[in-house]
């Protein structure tokens, strides 16, 4: 067996090992910060045709996708994996064998590699956080939304509702799965036991997670991070607001498009999704001045947001800490922001940006008037503080101190670093 490496050997863990989402984005993102700095990584995740290449792929899980065709017989192999793979332990095992990893730090792990993992990490007696991306722990549903509105009667172990409810998917077979997962894995404290620290990336987090009876002891707050100095703020305003993500009911694009008819505001609306067909006859119909753009990325994402008045999101749902608040700020420009969820910790109110009521129009439409009635000079002030902000608070270098201080509390040793290498980090 190869012993560790200096300065430290990382275990990643996620579902996916591609850049599919929020929590991919964070995952991937460590992965890079650390090998910057020095450090071993190996990436455990499930295959897929979009993942990255890796040396580590050999040691990757069986692909499990939900909606694709397959016989009954794939379908009741797939759901017994999900409840508890015996592959995704076996294959840990093996990698594990080859390199032990001086810490283990998991991200999105149910419904395709399982929670089985962690017992694994346990047995093996690997220091092990993970990263708290959405309210599964509490709720069988992650997003925990019903309707497209925030559910929680699953509070108080009554995880049967989920069945009750058909939240996955509206599906009884997929719901019934998940339900299955999540008695299992409470009844074996699969979480509770078995991962020494949850990383919670926003306090809203922590306070929700122990209404639902989780101990604060087990949780430390870690906010997300983004490098200032990959986003230009110099732009020029073109008089419109912008929304960019899915385009899903419980985004809040409805509320969003009823307050910019309201306020006469423009609105530039990046992203594809379920709704995009009934949020486009929404415009028609309401008469707003709305522009849909379609899946934009990279420097066309950057322009869009750096020529706006300001960045919007209109949430109806309990949001963790969104990285595009960071990256709005980190190219110069103001949040309007929903008081719902994490969303209100990453907007300084008057000083970056503005908080409106979660699905109220009228509020919202105040809000965007309000932003546009200022003078540019105003919304550039507000930019100016919250790319601030972002250098002080939520730079790659602090979440990389903080991660680093969580690593050595868990293994009870620091951990070195490659100080020429830690340099690619910028400092704040």
């Amino acid at each position: 067996m190869i012993r560790d490496s200096k300065p430290g050997t990382l275990l990643a863990i996620n579902n996916y090992f591609y850049r599919r989402g929020g929590a991919e984005a964070v995952f991937l993102d460590h992965i890079a910060m650390f090998e910057e700095i020095g450090w071993t990584v190996m990436p455990y995740a499930m295959r897929h045709e979009n993942n990255m290449e890796s040396e580590w792929s050999d040691y990757f899980v069986s692909e499990i996708e939900y909606g694709r065709d397959a016989d009954r017989f794939r379908r009741i192999v797939q759901a017994a994996n999900v409840i508890y793979s015996v592959e995704a332990q076996r294959n840990l095992r093996r990698l594990i064998d080859r390199i032990r990893p001086s810490v283990a730090h998991a991200h999105n792990v149910y419904h395709h590699l399982s929670p089985s993992i962690f017992s694994t990490l346990r047995a093996s007696g690997i220091p092990t956080v993970m990263t708290v991306h959405d309210l599964k722990l509490a709720c069988p549903a992650y997003k925990m939304l019903r309707d497209g509105k925030v559910c929680e009667d699953c509070r108080g172990g009554h995880v049967y509702n989920v069945l009750r409810h058909r939240c996955i998917k509206g599906s009884v077979s997929l719901s019934a799965v998940v339900l299955a997962e999540t008695v299992l894995h409470r009844i074996l404290r699969t979480y509770r036991d078995k991962i020494d620290r949850l990383v919670v990336p926003s306090r809203f987090y922590i306070d929700k997670l122990a209404e639902w009876g989780w101990s604060r002891d087990q949780m430390v707050h870690i906010p997300n991070f983004v490098n200032a100095e990959d986003f230009s703020p110099e732009w020029q305003e073109e008089g419109y607001f912008a929304f960019a993500g899915r385009l899903s009911e419980e985004k809040g694009i409805a509320t969003l498009i009823r307050a910019a008819a309201r306020s006469g505001q423009r609105l530039v609306v990046a992203g594809t999704g379920p709704q995009q067909a009934e949020l486009q006859a929404l415009a028609k119909e309401t008469g707003a001045r709305v522009e849909f753009a379609g899946y934009v990325s990279g420097e066309a994402l950057h322009r869009l947001i750096g020529e706006s008045l300001a960045l919007v999101l209109p949430s109806e749902w309990y949001e963790n800490a969104p990285i595009s608040v960071l990256e709005a700020y980190a190219l110069g420009r103001p949040v309007i922001g929903a008081g719902i969820g994490g969303i209100p910790e990453l907007i300084r109110a008057g000083e970056t940006g503005v908080l409106a009521a979660s699905g109220n129009v009228e509020d919202l439409a105040r809000a965007l008037s309000h932003i546009a009635g200022l003078a540019p000079a105003e919304r550039k002030a507000m930019g100016a503080a919250g790319r601030s902000w972002v250098q002080r608070e939520f730079s790659p270098y602090a979440y990389r101190d903080r991660m680093l201080s969580l690593y050595g509390t868990i293994s009870n040793r620091p951990f070195q670093i490659d100080t020429e290498a830690a340099s690619h980090v910028n400092r704040p």
